[in-house]
């Protein structure tokens, strides 16, 4: 059930050429813009591969078009965590996990943010359960890697610029390797 490097590389290939629901890029150029976002603020490797993929899980269900416009929340950012566990650790999973409930909280917590989403991302922010009301809001700033989460999900608004020029899928392996090995040697060490 898990993914290597080299399938994740075959699924941006293969599907990655889809357009991301209701934006003006494909999938793989929105995880490509998102990560060299990462990449350019100085992010670390966990938080820059946690950039490429958190979207991954939209490649992996079979639900076509646009789901938001279906009615469905596809759960993308639960989708995708079997497959790559068993590959990264916490500081790349959770951020990805992490990213639906950091645009829920900023929409709670940032004034102007709910307005600044696109129409596909109120769409789907409704069938993910909406704003954060006050409690969740502090439940989630409480929990581990919310802020990376929170940088992330910046990252993944901004990533949706139909003629950004950016590294291509190439590039970015070398960090998801980086991650890969970090967590082999937790692993051992445990």
């Amino acid at each position: 059930m898990s993914l290597t490097i080299s399938d994740i590389v075959g699924l941006f290939e293969s599907k990655g050429h889809a357009q991301y629901d209701g934006e003006p890029v494909t999938q793989l150029e929105h995880a490509l813009q998102s990560a060299h976002l990462a990449e350019q603020e100085g992010a670390g490797s966990a938080l820059i591969t946690a950039s490429l993929l958190h979207d991954l899980g939209h490649l992996l269900h079979d639900f076509g078009g646009t789901p938001t416009q279906q009615g469905l929340d596809d759960l993308h950012q639960y989708r995708c965590l079997p497959f790559l566990r068993p590959l990264f650790g916490p500081a790349t999973l959770e951020p990805i996990r992490l990213h639906v409930d950091a645009k829920r909280f900023l929409c709670a917590r940032v004034a102007g943010y709910l307005e600044s989403l696109s129409p596909d991302s109120q769409r789907s922010l409704a069938l993910q359960g909406g704003v954060f009301d006050d409690a969740q809001a502090k439940a989630f700033e409480a929990m581990p890697f919310a802020s990376d989460a929170v940088r992330l999900r910046r990252w993944d608004d901004t990533a949706k610029s139909a003629d950004a020029v950016v590294p291509d899928l190439a590039h970015f392996v070398r960090h998801m390797q980086a991650c890969a090995a970090d967590h082999r040697r937790a692993a051992v060490a445990a």
